[in-house]
């Protein structure tokens, strides 16, 4: 028996099973896949004795251009029409950019504005004024937590009244407000200074409480697995934050320029805006786990996960997309493109912005 070790970029063995067969039909193959490390171990049977060294050599050489072209392999995925798959779509006047889940609702940011959504509804259920609104904002303790960019502090929005309840002072490490804030271990959490610093906020006293030294250049968080995670645009790399020590327990390589980013689905999860890649961090070895090629580089997208998929956002490349967390493959594509915006999962429901044409998509 005869071992080949290749890596393959492409995650399925079934049209590689089929191709071999065809063109060496008294070779049996036995396909081992490692989602973890991307490889594929081909463990080939010689059915006689007596085969010669020119077809083995012949083999290596096949599987090798398969390996290096991906001409086989290749899943074809085929771009769906965001209108037209939409259960619901929505005209927005202003600037529909961000958004934040709330049970089966979401709130979108907008001019000075935050504004609450239902699947089926066809105007804002609710509109509330959050003078200069920047950001990703999130839901938790009865409460919007948002920052305001032109106040250069954190609000606390009522979302039964709308009323903005607080103003914590915190800072804002993005004044170009492309930053997120995160909610868990009985807290706020957000990138309030460009230099490197993550506050803490008391939501029972509305008021920080800890500042946390990370990287500079960290602006988007996350919360996920008992833990807080923060890229670092700098260099690439994401930091774990222990919330009851408030110190950073693990640093990580990922892609390059990792921005927004997500926990859930297994693993934590990066859009990187160097190459448009995705990157995906194991929550229980801190360890870089998969590199996931979603073209969808530069400034701007998001990401979220939810109801089994990893859902990416860009204004480039591809205009949405899914991942599917079990074998780290991109499984749906959405266009055409309309600039940049955000994406939230609700349940079964997904919801889309596009900030630029004014519309919000509900998928399903």
């Amino acid at each position: 028996m005869v071992f080949l070790s290749e890596t393959l970029r492409y995650s399925y063995s079934t049209e590689l099973n089929r191709e071999i067969a065809q063109r060496f039909p008294n070779v049996m193959t036995h396909f081992s896949p490692s989602v973890k490390h991307s490889t594929i171990l081909i463990s080939i049977s010689l059915t006689s004795a007596k085969q010669n060294i020119k077809l083995l050599k012949q083999l290596f050489i096949f599987v090798l251009i398969l390996s290096t072209t991906g001409c086989v392999q290749k899943q074809t995925t085929q771009e769906l029409n965001i209108s037209a798959s939409a259960i619901h779509a929505l005209d927005l006047p202003g600037y529909p950019d961000f958004l934040a889940a709330d049970s089966n609702w979401v709130w979108v940011t907008n001019v000075d504005t935050i504004q609450k959504l239902g699947a089926h509804e066809n105007k804002p259920i609710l509109s509330a004024f959050a003078p200069g609104i920047c950001g990703a904002p999130v839901v938790a303790f009865g409460s919007i937590w948002a920052a305001s960019c032109s106040e250069n502090s954190v609000m606390r929005i009522d979302t039964n009244s709308g009323a903005i309840t607080a103003r914590i002072k915190s800072g804002i490490s993005d004044p170009h407000g492309e930053i997120s804030l995160a909610a868990g271990a009985g807290s706020i959490w957000i990138l309030s200074d460009k230099n490197g610093i993550l506050s803490r906020i008391d939501p029972a006293s509305n008021q920080v409480v800890a500042k946390i030294d990370v990287k500079p250049n960290s602006f988007c968080s996350a919360f996920g697995f008992d833990a807080v995670w923060v890229t670092n645009t700098d260099d690439g790399s994401v930091q774990r934050i222990d919330p009851t020590t408030n110190k950073v327990t693990a640093t990580i390589q990922v892609g390059p320029i990792p921005h927004f980013l997500a926990a859930g689905e297994g693993g934590v999860w990066t859009l990187n805006q160097g190459d448009g890649s995705v990157s995906r961090i194991d929550p229980n070895s801190n360890q870089l786990v998969a590199t996931i090629d979603c073209q969808s580089p530069g400034t701007g997208g998001d990401i979220d996960v939810g109801g089994g998929k990893v859902w990416v956002r860009s204004k480039k490349g591809r205009m949405l997309q899914s991942v599917n967390p079990i074998d780290n493959s991109v499984d749906r594509i959405y266009g055409p493109l309309n600039g940049s915006g955000a994406v939230r999962v609700t349940g079964k429901d997904v919801w889309v912005t596009a900030h630029d044409v004014n519309k919000v998509w509900v998928i399903r």
